[in-house]
């Protein structure tokens, strides 16, 4: 059974950059033909798709999220991260990193794959 779980820091600074680390058990993230993607929620607000990577280390990233985010990975760590920089209050939220079908990319109510518990973060001064 496969389990993911986020690390990473709860507090960030306006304009400092966010790294969030995702941390794979139960399956590899080479793995063909899930996507190992990244998903947020703010306060009261729906889900946001932010990027995935695939089982080759492509990467793909909504509109939104284009010019400030990156997602990359560790094949030896069986890990996948995202960068998000020049953070403003508005990217508080709770971060999500997810094994997704093809057929599940960009859903937001209901989801599916398998996801792990997130990580709040919260961007303050």
């Amino acid at each position: 059974q496969v389990q993911l779980q986020e690390s990473g820091p709860g507090l960030v600074k306006p304009s400092q950059t966010l790294s969030l680390s995702c941390s794979v058990s139960g399956d590899s993230i080479t793995t063909d033909p899930y996507f190992w993607s990244w998903v947020r929620q703010p306060p009261g607000k729906g889900l946001e798709w932010i990027g995935y990577t695939d089982y080759s280390g492509s990467t793909k990233y909504w509109p939104s999220h284009k010019s400030r985010a990156s997602i990359s990975r560790d094949t030896s760590k069986n890990q996948i991260t995202l960068q998000l920089r020049s953070v403003t209050p508005e990217d508080t939220a709770v971060y999500y990193c997810a094994r997704v079908p093809e057929y599940g990319l960009g859903l937001t109510d209901p989801v599916t794959g398998d996801w792990g518990l997130g990580n709040q973060v919260t961007v303050s001064s």
